[in-house]
């Protein structure tokens, strides 16, 4: 007899715990899971197949037989690789110069109290509402006719081992990134710095270090983790930016194009789409930011937990 009041007590405690707001919420986890992964489980086996194969099969079934195919990968790396170069050459220089210079000023704008601060301040908020096709004219107008930085700059590259001169096209997008992600990484760093003690700063100077020092030794060591947030963001940006490298580079045939002028004409044809291809070049081209974000993942989540305290 006690034996089976027990195990009814067992029972009850059992289904006292599994209530209905914990199912609910497992539900609601699961129905996001599937939301967010099926589309991008349908892109890789949309990868993996021939083209006969996408359009005989329903788009999440894994290929089989004579469906499963490598080629599609094989070719959209051929056709990305030397874009993959020049996006790396263009976003890499572009976000470490724009995260260091943002993180000067922001020390500038919030730490250091001088006359003008607060108009400076205005600027760099209106260059953040400052939208991509208002400067797309002038832009081409001063790369192209006023100041042609590429063409100056390509004798020169010619003779650095591993570019080619093509590559001085770049640097009129590397100046233009920078410039114009400096106002929201500026934002960014200064919300961050704000929230950081003024005692160990106000101690700096009572013992005689001077701004450059206190920057270099307290500020920059406590900055680690928003440096992660801001360069996935400012990197991501630049990487996958089409407007700027059309409006400069113009073309994908231009051996200088990055990756976001490339994958448009990939699978592509007057007779079909071969989407094998698309979506394999999709993911090759996402395969950067992806390893970025894997990299930084301690700093980024640090970062967005200090910045959200």
């Amino acid at each position: 007899m006690s034996q089976s009041t027990d195990q009814n007590i067992d029972v009850a405690s059992l289904v006292e715990d599994v209530n209905l707001k914990r199912v609910g919420q497992y539900t609601l986890v699961v129905l996001f899971l599937g939301f967010f992964l099926v589309p991008i489980e349908t892109g890789i086996m949309t990868a993996l197949k021939t083209n006969e194969a996408v359009s005989r099969t329903i788009p999440f079934v894994p290929p089989l037989g004579n469906g499963f195919t490598l080629s599609n990968i094989e070719y959209a790396l051929g056709r990305l690789s030397n874009a993959f170069v020049n996006s790396l050459l263009m976003a890499v220089p572009a976000t470490v110069i724009n995260v260091v210079l943002a993180s000067m000023a922001a020390y500038g704008l919030t730490m250091v109290r001088w006359r003008g601060q607060l108009a400076l301040l205005s600027l760099f908020l209106i260059g953040v509402f400052v939208p991509y096709q208002a400067v797309l004219v002038p832009l081409a107008r001063f790369w192209n006719n006023i100041f042609p930085l590429a063409q100056m700059l390509e004798p020169l590259f010619a003779t650095i081992p591993l570019l080619q001169g093509y590559h001085s096209q770049l640097v009129p997008l590397i100046i233009t990134h920078v410039a114009y992600g400096i106002p929201i990484c500026t934002i960014l760093f200064r919300s961050y710095y704000k929230g950081l003690p003024n005692s160990l700063v106000e101690a700096a100077k009572i013992d005689g270090s001077s701004i450059t020092k206190i920057y270099r030794r307290i500020v920059l060591p406590l900055s680690k983790p928003m440096f992660g947030v801001v360069f996935i963001y400012q990197f991501t940006q630049i990487y996958n930016e089409f407007l700027f490298s059309f409006t400069l580079i113009t073309s994908a045939n231009n051996p200088a194009a990055p990756v976001t002028l490339i994958l448009p004409s990939i699978g592509a044809s007057t007779s079909r789409i071969d989407f094998g291809i698309r979506m394999s070049a999709a993911f090759l081209a996402a395969l950067p930011t992806i390893l970025l974000y894997v990299a930084f993942a301690e700093q980024f989540t640090k970062g967005l937990r200090t910045e959200s305290g």
